[in-house]
């Protein structure tokens, strides 16, 4: 982790971060409600304008305008979208998430195929144009469109960038920046509400947040291509020029070097078939797709059953964004603990968050309780989005070590489009109080514990050896050499007593890093 990687760190965890959490929620403002009356058209005997209905749109056969009151504008005020038409606000933010679904399904192949950075830099280019069309917007359906085509870049382009800067940087540096990219999204939904309080007006401030995306962009084209990618593909001299450029840039003396070509894979022309034909890749997947769905799922719900506390919206949107801060420095402390890992912080995040939304069960509900058990139901929610939080922050930094470079992106694609189709249920679920108050929140806990006890079979990549291809994955057991030399796999819970021969745990703990030293070698 020279200066370089560090700077790398910066543009793209940090400003990068800050400005795709401004496109994911800016609906909630641009789609905010100002408080509005009915205007009767009808003048009464004495000739004054007729009666107001507040908030309630008048009986069908009575004729009049509305009348917004607000003193900021959004799609609803400019387009009227009140009464029967208010569901298009909600439209507008499926719409987005639908975007983000083709997204990360097209650029996790187009990336492994083009190259990481053209990919990430053209889907960022593109997204601020597309931004500054859906603030220009003079039509409602122009707007809609214009909304998944941002959807469609924002989600493609903060993949590959993600994956982009895993493999610029250490391994053992993946955890951090991806915590750091976490903690700048939440830290983004606060910073877009504390410009949403000065700037009143939607077009303006959709054009104002893009002013960010501009620079993250002009700073972009002068980044390297990713070395791994371009080592995986064979292209051995463009990976040692790009290594000598980070050398360089580190400010560090660089000394000659040859890389060596890496063996021919099935996989260097990879697809998602690559994927569920491979049995270790299959089975990982499979149990990845629902983690990632149910982290969608429980987040975004959660954030829309506590979109309606009532006051200031500015407000209620920063301190959502707030409220997940203390879960990345959290989980980045037990996803480094070796007696903790990536796998047992998922599993314990999403248990526990699952398991504070079913306790929201035995809270009385909001109806005739008293102060105490509505301070209850908030806590626990609290508690069940600081986990799902911490979770989702997780999901992006395991997924990516548990896939081959040849396959990573495609892999966490496929896994990140379940996300997009939790994102898009997820408005949903909270209506779901009409029929029990407590409903959603079963869904949400019975989503989160399932998924809790599934991650559990999956492997352990902490100080695990990164997999480079599909060979990579079938030495993935430890391996032990016999005494004529020969490798053979073995299960370590099975035979690691037999290998020990009964020794203390520390002598243990030392052969055992004797295996995984065998495993290397071979």
């Amino acid at each position: 982790m020279g200066i370089y990687q560090i700077y790398l760190s910066f543009l793209l965890a940090v400003l990068l971060q800050l400005y795709s959490a401004t496109e994911a929620i800016i609906i909630t403002i641009l789609g905010a409600t100002p408080p509005y009356h009915w205007m009767n058209d009808s003048l009464t005997a004495n000739g004054s304008r007729g009666k107001q209905y507040g908030s309630q749109l008048p009986a069908e056969g009575e004729h009049g305008h509305v009348v917004f009151d607000g003193n900021f504008t959004s799609i609803v005020s400019e387009w009227f979208l009140v009464g029967g038409a208010a569901y298009e606000v909600s439209v507008s933010s499926s719409v987005y998430f639908g975007g983000v679904l083709i997204g990360v399904i097209s650029f996790g192949q187009l990336s492994d195929r083009f190259g990481r950075k053209p990919v990430y830099v053209t889907g960022l280019a593109l997204e601020v144009v597309f931004a500054v069309m859906n603030a220009l917007t003079p039509i409602f359906p122009l707007f809609l469109l214009t909304r998944f085509l941002v959807g469609v870049m924002n989600g493609g382009m903060s993949l590959v960038a993600f994956v982009l800067l895993n493999e610029c940087i250490g391994a053992s540096y993946w955890a951090a920046a991806g915590s750091l990219g976490s903690l700048c999204f939440a830290v983004g939904i606060a910073q877009f509400a504390l410009i949403g309080y000065f700037i009143r007006s939607w077009r303006l401030l959709a054009l104002l947040v893009n002013v960010q995306g501009a620079a993250v962009l002009a700073l972009s084209l002068c980044i390297p291509e990713s070395p791994r990618w371009l080592h995986a593909q064979g292209r051995l001299r463009e990976a040692q020029e790009s290594l000598l450029s980070l050398g360089r840039r580190n400010r560090r003396k660089v000394t000659s070097f040859t890389l060596c070509p890496r063996q021919k894979d099935s996989a260097h022309s990879a697809n998602i078939l690559t994927i569920y034909s491979n049995a270790i890749l299959r089975q990982r997947t499979l149990i990845m797709m629902w983690v990632w769905f149910v982290c969608s799922l429980v987040y975004y719900g959660l954030t829309l059953s506590s979109g309606d506390l009532g006051g200031d919206i500015y407000l209620n949107l920063a301190l959502s964004g707030l409220a997940e801060l203390p879960a990345y420095p959290l989980c980045m402390y037990l996803i480094n603990h070796k007696r903790v890992g990536r796998r047992g912080s998922l599993a314990g995040f999403l248990c526990v968050g699952g398991g504070a939304c079913l306790l929201i069960m035995l809270v009385p509900g909001k109806t005739g309780s008293g102060p105490l058990s509505v301070l209850n139901s908030q806590t626990l929610s609290l508690l069940g989005k600081l986990n799902i939080s911490a979770a989702f922050n997780i999901v992006y930094i395991y997924s990516s070590e548990l896939y081959p470079t040849c396959v990573r992106n495609l892999g966490m694609g496929v896994c990140s489009m379940f996300s997009r189709i939790g994102g898009i249920i997820a408005p949903f679920i909270p209506a779901l109080r009409f029929a029990h108050w407590a409903l959603p929140f079963i869904v949400f806990g019975a989503a989160g514990v399932s998924a809790g006890l599934l991650s559990l079979l999956l492997p352990e990549t902490l100080s695990a050896p990164l997999p480079e291809t599909l060979a990579d994955l079938r030495g993935a057991p430890y391996r032990r050499l016999e005494p004529d030399g020969e490798a053979m796999l073995h299960r370590p819970q099975a035979e690691l007593g037999a290998f020990t021969n009964g020794s203390s745990e520390e002598d243990e703990e030392e052969e055992l890093d004797a295996v995984r030293e065998c495993q290397a070698l071979i």
